[in-house]
């Protein structure tokens, strides 16, 4: 994953987690985290999509956690915002001829799934509650 959504998310979380009973707007969520609030509001709803938040419009508007930080594991962050490989992107046009290049593809490939495979079990058992207890 070569972007900040991980960091961008949990950040979010985090400051939702925090305050429980608080509806915040993403223009407080975005200062916090220094971004575009365009982008806090583009990955609340990708969080609202997944059924982690609710938001409400209005003066008094903002958005809330809809579940229990325990019932979030960081695993389950980590596969909501990725959209690469953790290794980065394969080469695009590798020799074919090369005994390398022809098969070097492949190889990453199973190399990205085995070390997304070991992010995720790391992950896993570490909730967002776990997380937010450091702040």
């Amino acid at each position: 994953m070569n972007n900040t959504r991980f960091a961008t998310v949990i950040h979010i979380l985090t400051i939702l987690a925090k305050y429980p009973t608080e509806w915040l707007n993403s223009d407080w969520i975005a200062e916090s985290i220094n971004i575009n609030p365009v982008i806090v509001r583009k990955e609340l709803g990708a969080l609202q999509e997944q059924g982690w938040i609710t938001s409400r419009k209005g003066k008094d508007g903002g958005t809330m956690l809809n579940v229990k930080s325990d019932q979030i594991t960081l695993a389950d962050i980590y596969r909501t915002v990725k959209n690469s490989d953790v290794l980065g992107k394969k080469n695009l046009n590798p020799n074919p001829k090369c005994p390398v290049g022809k098969d070097i593809n492949e190889k990453l490939a199973t190399l990205s799934v085995e070390t997304d495979q070991l992010v995720i079990t790391s992950l896993q058992g570490k909730t967002l509650k776990d997380f937010v207890e450091q702040f």
